[in-house]
C-alpha cells in the first residue's frame, strides 16, 4: 500500500495526480513517527548520557545503556498498542509512553 498513490491497483490515479487525502495522511504519519523518535531520544539521553561529557564518542557502557532503552521503549510502545486495540481504543499501533 502507498500513501502518495504509486501501488497501483483499482483507486490507482494518473500519472502527476495529486491526492490531497493522501498527502495528509502521509504528513500525519511522519508527524506521528517525528514524536515518537523525539521522544525515545529525550528519554534515553536524559537516562543513558551524563550532562558533562568527557569523550566526543559513546562509552561503552552508555552504548549498552542506549540499547537497553531504546529495546524497552518499544517494547512498552508495542504493549500499550496491543491493550488499546484491546480496549477498542483506536486503530492505531499506539505510540505512548
Amino acid at each position: 500500500m502507498s500513501f502518495l498513490g504509486f501501488g497501483g491497483g483499482q483507486n490507482a490515479q494518473p500519472a502527476g495526480a495529486i491526492n490531497p487525502a493522501q498527502i495528509e495522511m502521509a504528513v500525519a504519519e511522519l508527524d506521528m513517527i517525528t514524536d515518537v523518535f523525539n521522544r525515545l531520544v529525550n528519554s534515553c539521553h536524559a537516562k543513558c548520557i551524563s550532562e558533562k561529557y568527557h569523550e566526543p564518542d559513546l562509552n561503552k557502557g552508555e552504548g549498552v545503556c542506549i540499547d537497553r532503552c531504546t529495546a524497552k521503549f518499544f517494547e512498552v510502545n508495542k504493549k500499550v498498542g496491543e491493550r488499546m486495540q484491546a480496549m477498542g481504543g483506536g486503530a492505531g499501533g499506539g505510540t505512548f509512553q
